[in-house]
């Protein structure tokens, strides 16, 4: 416990044992002990006295002079470290040689820590010590352990792989919530909020101001998003570069080439639009990467990778694009449409461009533009008619029955084009949003066969559960649960577990509103096989509870709420209090 002190010339347990052992009369031997040893202050003699009259302990005397000098010393530390010396390290460094040989005695300890903590480059031996005794590193400061990282990647991989592992634990969980509605979804926080998380606020605190640890990071974030395909490394990306643009670190956003351009993306992210001004800013980014950078468009393209700009992107796509349908114009003709193309595109070709080391913006197949765009556009027209043709008076009413398949070019892109596929995707939800059941009947089924798979992934398959409680009531018809369930849900349950457990958690929400013939088939299909995770179980089981817990209570009478998280229009009549004329 006192190790270290006879290196500094001053006496220990073992000194006094020592005098003991050999001396004649003992209590001279401690009286002279505790004078060479105590506080060295003439006054203090005759003043001890006193407190032995009072009954307190010299130790106790001792301890609490020690502490009180121990806080001052602390704080002159961090007073000389932040002052205008141009010496003042060099101090530090002369008392960090004087107290690092009892830096393993508690008392002391912290003392040397604070030095330690304090000098921007502490010597290299003592790091060394540091780093090899377990219990050292534990408690030394994340500005000690920064010096010892930047030179140990392994060192610092152990320390930050348990922090990605939970991030995309947490992602992985909000994806499967057990919240479904419209509002409240995977893309609701904003990103202000996201970076409040507890992984990036510690990555961040990792990092500091060093640029070289964080470019550690954001190479452990590549080779694991190469590795597992998984996307939420490229919000990571982001979103711990925007955490340092919060905390103002020039140091690092002032060297990472894409800081500006996530920056103006992140505050389309915050609106879900991407307007025409930033678009013509992020258009600027994307043109001025000069010969010779190329290699900044696999960063680039990390961050268009990310969902949350995803999101935004098509978002603005659709949106463009009714209003391309309200002018009679054609895609082709808008530049901010090709725009907002070419990033999606580039997004989407993250993983290819990284894997390959090919920094080359994947070329957008103009015939998503010029064939694909227009059948999904007719798909619009074709419902804008029938609902419009609903309207009419009867006697104005022509027999059109609602179409049921969609075009040829339509299917065929959904299947064999990455970016077409997520339009698709999107414009399903668009629909769903709408409450418009015709049109998803006709489109579900198109979605059992798309590229890669992307109709199953759990993005998507999360963002449509929470727009099908829109829908909540036409649940009641066994045509739509077949569309739903048989004709897409069911279709790869049975080989993807991701399916069957958001099968489920829509089931958990909505099984009052299916037929209960209907849900007894579904019930015995969705029985989990016995080589599945637990998360599956535990929803099957919630199911079966919640039948059984409405078998044995009555049904609800016509006029009670419904259940569903979604929000349904609510018709206000007009009467004397209500005003008809605007406020």
């Amino acid at each position: 416990m006192f190790a270290g002190l006879p290196e500094l010339g001053i006496s220990n347990g073992e000194d006094l044992k020592e005098t003991l052992t050999n001396c004649t009369e003992p209590l001279k031997a401690i009286d002279q002990f505790q004078m060479e040893n105590g506080i060295l202050l003439p006054t203090l003699q005759s003043a001890l006295p006193f407190l032995d009259l009072h009954g307190t302990p010299r130790l106790e005397f001792h301890q609490s002079v020690f502490d009180e000098l121990r806080e001052k010393l602390m704080e002159r530390v961090a007073i000389i470290a932040e002052g205008k010396d141009e010496d003042r390290y060099g101090k530090l460094e002369e008392l960090l040689e004087k107290s690092f040989p009892l830096v393993k005695m508690p008392s002391i300890q912290p003392v040397v820590m604070q030095v330690l903590k304090h000098l921007p480059k502490v010597p290299e031996k003592k790091l060394k010590m540091v780093m090899a005794d377990k219990d050292l590193y534990k408690v030394c400061a994340v500005e000690v352990k920064r010096q010892i990282w930047q030179d140990n990647q392994a060192l610092f991989g152990d320390e930050v792989s348990p922090l990605l592992k939970q991030y995309i634990v947490e992602k992985e969980a909000a994806l499967f919530s057990s919240d479904l509605s419209i509002l409240h979804n995977f893309f609701s926080p904003s990103p202000k909020t996201r970076r409040q998380g507890e992984v990036v606020l510690k990555l961040t605190q990792m990092i500091g101001k060093n640029v070289k640890l964080y470019d550690m990071v954001l190479q452990f974030l590549r080779t694991l998003f190469l590795r597992t395909r998984n996307v939420h490394y490229c919000t990571l990306r982001a979103e711990l570069l925007m955490s340092l643009h919060d905390l103002d670190i020039s140091e690092i956003c002032s060297v990472d080439p894409c800081h500006k351009f996530t920056w103006c993306l992140d505050a389309c992210i915050r609106e879900k639009f991407v307007d025409g001004k930033r678009a013509r800013e992020l258009q600027g980014f994307l043109d001025g990467v000069k010969k010779g950078q190329e290699q900044v468009l696999g960063d680039l393209s990390m961050i268009l990778c990310d969902p949350f700009a995803c999101n935004t992107l098509v978002l603005s796509i659709m949106r463009n694009l009714q209003e391309l349908l309200s002018q009679d114009s054609l895609p082709r003709d808008s530049p901010d449409l090709m725009l907002l193309l070419r990033m999606l595109s580039l997004g989407q070709g993250a993983w290819d461009m990284i894997d390959s080391q090919v920094f080359k913006e994947p070329r957008l197949d103009l015939e998503v533009v010029t064939r694909f765009l227009p059948a999904m556009m007719s798909v619009v027209v074709d419902d804008h008619t029938f609902i419009v043709e609903q309207k009419l008076p009867s006697e104005e009413k022509t027999s059109v029955s609602y179409p049921t398949t969609l075009p040829d070019a339509f299917n065929r892109y959904l299947q064999e084009n990455r970016v077409a596929c997520e339009m698709g995707l999107y414009y399903v939800l668009h629909i769903a949003k709408l409450r418009n059941k015709n049109a998803l009947q006709r489109l579900l089924p198109a979605l059992v066969e798309t590229y890669n798979d992307m109709a199953f992934g759990d993005i998507f398959l999360h963002l449509l559960t929470g727009h099908l409680t829109l829908l909540s009531d036409e649940f009641g018809s066994e045509e739509f649960c077949s569309v739903v369930f048989d004709g897409f849900l069911l279709t790869s349950f049975s080989s993807k577990e991701n399916v069957h457990r958001h099968t489920l958690r829509l089931l958990v929400h909505l099984h009052h509103k299916v037929l209960p013939s209907y849900m007894e088939t579904l019930m015995k299909t969705l029985e989990p096989p016995k080589q599945c995770s637990e998360p599956l179980k535990e929803l099957y089981t919630q199911l079966t509870e919640k039948l059984e817990a409405q078998k044995k209570s009555p049904p609800l009478p016509d006029e009670a709420p419904s259940l569903d998280l979604g929000l349904h229009p609510v018709t206000v009549p007009t009467t004397a209090s209500t005003p008809t004329t605007p406020l």
